[in-house]
């Protein structure tokens, strides 16, 4: 009986062993969780800011202040180079107003008058609504626009140099600075060109400008300080005037004389000399000089030497293919 028992044990116990391993070995495929991926983070949305406009702010050439929140859209030109010289950096559509006077490019004589050099007219200027004027400083009726709400800026150079300078400013004032380096660049070469040629020169022959011969006993021309002075000596001559006492003064006919110019340089306004070639070779005293004597009588545009703008370049140009036609053949 004992016997029996361990045997129904064993087999109980083999039983149970078989079920486990049946268990074990079930071939059933069990899904496995999915894992959750977090979706990537985007950097938060930015606004751009919005750029406020930088003011203009400077000083003109009478070291007045001056401030603009943006560059002026309505100007007025008193005087005619400066006029050239806006014309130059791309301003004509900004202009609403000129002088008398400004008739170059050909596009200013259509332009609204505002009056003569001397006498501008306010009231005209005032009815244009210019947020701008811009003077040279001699007309003392512009200087009071100031007290009627009307912004003026004064340009007004003494020597090449401040022109350049002006234009710089000009182009800082209106918002085309790029375009004032380019005109800028373009006038330092030209002059570096011709003093190029002119500086090796040993001699420099004597020269005399005629502004004005009204009276030819005693005519009118340019002394040290003048723009015509400066562009003689840049183009390789002597201005035998230029020992005088001012930019502009009366030549005595016995100076002209015992001077002895080798050229004589004839200004002309609105494409007239003052005085013509032929005039002058008939002059006593004047027919008695080289200048004369060997035809070296010539007319220069009275606007590329006395206009302190962009084109005076041109001017000194002219001068030096006068002075020294030699050096300037092309």
């Amino acid at each position: 009986m004992k016997k029996l028992r361990i045997a129904l044990a064993a087999l109980l116990l083999l039983a149970f062993v078989t079920a486990c391993i049946s268990c074990d070995t079930n071939t059933d495929t069990v899904t496995p969780t999915p894992k959750l991926t977090l979706a990537p983070t985007l950097p938060p949305l930015t606004t751009t800011p919005m750029l406020t406009p930088t003011p203009i702010f400077g000083f003109d050439d009478m070291e007045r202040p001056f401030e603009f929140a943006t560059p002026p859209q309505r100007i007025v030109s008193h005087v005619p180079s400066i006029t050239e010289t806006l014309y130059a950096l791309g301003l004509g559509d900004r202009i609403v107003g000129v002088s008398d006077h400004c008739d170059y490019p050909e596009e200013a004589k259509s332009k609204p008058k505002v009056g003569g050099y001397y006498t501008p007219n306010i009231e005209v200027i005032v009815s244009l609504s210019p947020d701008l004027v811009l003077t040279d400083g001699y007309a003392d009726d512009i200087l009071n626009l100031e007290s009627l709400g009307i912004q003026f800026a004064v340009i007004q150079p003494n020597t090449i140099d401040d022109i350049l300078k002006d234009i710089e400013l000009l182009g800082n004032i209106t918002g085309t600075q790029q375009r004032a380096a380019e005109i800028n660049s373009d006038f330092k070469k030209r002059v570096e060109a011709v003093w190029l040629k002119v500086a090796p020169l040993s001699y420099l022959p004597k020269v005399f400008y005629v502004f004005d011969a009204t009276d030819t006993t005693k005519p009118w021309t340019a002394g040290p300080g003048s723009f015509v002075d400066s562009l003689i000596n840049m183009a390789g001559g002597w201005n035998i005037a230029a020992g005088a006492q001012g930019p502009w003064i009366q030549f005595n006919i016995e100076e002209l004389v015992n001077s002895d110019p080798e050229i004589i340089i004839v200004d002309s306004m609105m494409g007239t000399a003052v005085i013509s070639p032929d005039e002058i070779k008939e002059l006593p005293g004047w027919k008695d000089t080289t200048a004369v004597k060997q035809n070296n009588i010539f007319v220069v545009n009275g606007d590329l030497v006395n206009r302190t703008g962009p084109r005076i370049v041109q001017g000194l140009e002219e001068i030096a293919r006068i002075i020294h036609p030699e050096l300037f053949q092309d």
